[in-house]
């Protein structure tokens, strides 16, 4: 049984303070609209890291969750199980599954580790379509766009004006990194915060397009971070996976051996 996938549900962190997004200069070249258009995205992005928890939630060092999980194919559930979840800026994550906690994923950076009572060993993202996808979406988490494609000069924002996101109205602001990968946010313009999250990747060999959202919902306060406590994930326009949180708690320091590649069933939150 294994998890082979990303739990991603709004926490960012720093390794050390960080201040709030400047404004990215623009280039002479750009017209005025142009110009105007990326201030009033800026700005909106802005309101959404204040809505998030401002400073508190620009400098998050770790979080530590427990919840549960449920996988779909075709709209209809086929796994879950409880989970308890370790992350730590800026690329570490562990996983463990079940309630007596003898399974569990581990993301350093790009590498994965299965670990289980037999022993560890390296997940292949070349072999497994599920290990590739739980991966890439570390690069397109809410914590890297605010933090480290937000503060790029190079990246490119967009406000595209109103869109839905399910049944209420939001708008909708897109970043282009340098990379030229893309992601939108579709804000709520009444709490500022997410609403959801899109972005879409292409595979290198079929050249085929993939859109993945993840929907937020059940926002709550905890330790000044605000936290959506509800998941949704649509992969292509269907239900891939859904999560609720339980509980969370923030900047817990957690031990070394939280990210070691053996099964931990004394480490508790």
């Amino acid at each position: 049984m294994r998890l082979l996938f990303l739990l991603c549900f709004c926490v960012a962190g720093s390794a050390g303070q960080q201040q709030l997004p400047q404004t990215v200069p623009l280039s002479p070249n750009q017209g005025t609209e142009a110009q105007s258009n990326q201030q009033k995205a800026r700005a909106l992005l802005n309101k959404t890291i204040e809505a998030l928890g401002g400073s508190a939630y620009m400098n998050l060092q770790d979080s530590y969750s427990e919840g549960r999980y449920g996988r779909f194919h075709n709209e209809v559930m086929v796994g879950g199980t409880v989970f308890f979840r370790y992350w730590q800026w800026p690329d570490k994550e562990r996983i463990e599954l079940t309630p007596q906690r003898d399974i569990a994923d581990l993301y350093i950076g790009d590498q994965a580790t299965e670990v289980t009572y037999r022993g560890s060993h390296e997940l292949d993202p070349k072999k497994d379509d599920n290990v590739k996808l739980a991966i890439q979406r570390r690069h397109y988490t809410l914590e890297k766009i605010l933090r480290e494609w937000l503060k790029d000069p190079a990246t490119l924002l967009l406000d595209e004006g109103p869109t839905l996101a399910g049944n209420k109205m939001t708008e909708k602001i897109t970043l282009i990194n340098s990379k030229n990968e893309s992601v939108s946010l579709l804000i709520s313009p009444d709490t500022h915060l997410p609403a959801q999250k899109i972005f879409v990747t292409r595979d290198p060999v079929s050249r085929d397009h993939d859109e993945e959202d993840e929907i937020y919902d059940n926002w709550r306060m905890v330790q000044g971070i605000n936290t959506p406590y509800s998941t949704v994930i649509m992969r292509n326009g269907q239900l891939v996976r859904q999560q609720f949180l339980s509980s969370v708690s923030y900047n817990n320091r957690p031990p070394e051996a939280s990210f070691s590649p053996v099964l931990i069933p004394h480490v508790k939150k």
